[in-house]
């Protein structure tokens, strides 16, 4: 007779494919917008300001959505700690799926004035508020699969989907550019990644809906209800027991945030700007890139289990922020193989702090609060740094006339997140699976 393969291989194997699928498609959706914020948004949503302001102004509406996520995080926390992470998987799904389309429907301001913008920036708050409640369930419902030896690599695996999804986004981009004239691209070419959203949020919901609800979750759920100890407020206790761990999570993602959307977003701003390069170059760049990263993300959450989450992570924050003052000289060069390797040598840095996160966050919580205690540190951190960082990077380089600054400011994102790491406890090997469980305390 044929031996059968274990439940819980086969179970984790349909569990991270499904996560992954999700997540790739929803990053490839706000990525999406990003490289449009720095390529087409400021041209046909602020077309009467001067070239970096109306990049900043673009940019302000990309930082919009990054406002929108904490609040996602609340919401989708609260509902998913009390009902499961499955049905709220879905349903970020579907309001990322939705706006994203209609961005490539929308008029511009040529046609309807003012209401371009404001439509523009409505439909990036509900895209943030999406993403806000995705990142928590897909990272969550895979680390309570999985065993505690390898939790580092499973769950590292929906963080894959951050580069994926800008791989995508970034190939799709890249072909039009190639085969479209820029007037072309400008005129409607930019609308079709957008609509080519809504053939990849069907596939993505075929696959999210076949896969189980948490067995942790489920089993902390019955519990609970035999014992009477139903949390009704999840973030207030949160905030009230693991504000701690709420702050390390925070800090941690400074460094991360800050490098990766200054090294995949901000870098289209400086390449076609002051270097004088065309967004082709940029893109590619991002493109091959993001392939790279996307491989290795799994790798340091690999690393992280034999290492611990700490030594890993303070490792890429390191690195990350000396390779900053490396990056921009780099590019400089004007070099098109040379802004590739820089590019994918950033990135690679950037994975040794992403690759343990999802792990290393999910660790921090006990059961009960654990999707609302992960998402709140998670989103609020992307507010400050991802939303802001090209924002910022954009108005130094205004500001100075130079990237040197830039750099300085990625590297202060870098050392908050050493100092973060470096406060809290290793939590490699911590159990999920209890109630009761009390997550290990910062030092």
């Amino acid at each position: 007779m044929t031996q059968q393969p274990p439940p819980e291989r086969t179970s984790i194997s349909r569990i991270i494919g499904a996560s992954l699928v999700g997540t790739t498609i929803e990053w490839y959706d706000f990525f999406l917008y990003g490289s449009a914020a720095a390529l087409v948004f400021n041209k046909l949503f602020f077309p009467n300001s001067d070239p970096l302001t109306g990049t900043l102004l673009a940019f302000g509406t990309y930082a919009a959505g990054f406002g929108a996520r904490p609040l996602g995080g609340l919401v989708f926390g609260h509902f998913g700690d009390k009902v499961g992470r499955k049905r709220l998987l879905v349903l970020s799904l579907l309001l990322m799926g939705g706006a994203t389309c209609a961005m490539g429907l929308l008029p511009t301001y040529a046609s309807v004035g003012i209401a371009a913008p404001i439509l523009l920036t409505t439909l990036r708050l509900v895209q943030g508020f999406a993403l806000g409640g995705e990142w928590g369930g897909a990272v969550l419902i895979v680390s309570e699969h999985g065993s505690p030896q390898r939790r580092g690599f499973w769950a590292s695996w929906p963080q894959a989907g951050a580069p994926g999804g800008n791989l995508l986004a970034t190939g799709v981009l890249a072909i039009l550019a190639a085969v479209q004239s820029d007037q072309a691209f400008l005129d409607w070419g930019w609308r079709i990644p957008f609509l080519l959203s809504g053939v990849l949020v069907m596939i993505g919901l075929w696959i999210r809906l076949s896969v189980t609800e948490s067995p942790v979750f489920l089993e902390a759920a019955e519990q609970a209800k035999r014992n009477s100890a139903v949390v009704r407020a999840p973030i207030a206790r949160v905030l009230r027991d693991n504000w701690r761990e709420v702050l390390i999570s925070m800090g941690a993602r400074m460094g991360e945030n800050t490098t990766y959307y200054v090294i995949t977003a901000f870098i289209l701003v400086y390449l076609t700007g002051p270097v004088g390069l065309p967004k082709s170059v940029g893109l590619n760049a991002v493109l091959i890139g993001s392939i790279v990263h996307f491989a290795t993300i799994p790798l340091w959450g690999a690393l992280s289990d034999r290492w611990g989450r700490r030594p890993v992570i303070i490792l890429g924050a390191l690195g990350s922020g000396a390779w900053a003052f490396a990056f921009f000289g780099l590019l400089d060069t004007a070099s098109p193989l040379v802004i590739t390797l820089a590019t994918t040598v950033g990135l690679v840095l950037h994975g040794a702090m992403y690759g343990p996160q999802a792990a290393f966050f999910s660790e921090l919580f006990g059961t009960q609060v654990r999707y609302s205690g992960a998402s709140i540190g998670y989103q609020l951190a992307s507010v400050v740094a991802g939303g802001l960082a090209p924002l910022i990077a954009t108005a130094l380089l205004k500001g100075y006339g130079t990237a040197a600054p830039v750099a300085l400011y990625v590297a202060a994102g870098a050392a908050l997140t050493v100092i973060a790491t470096a406060v809290s406890r290793e939590t490699r090997a911590t159990g999920l699976g209890s109630v009761s469980e009390q997550p290990r305390q910062a030092v």
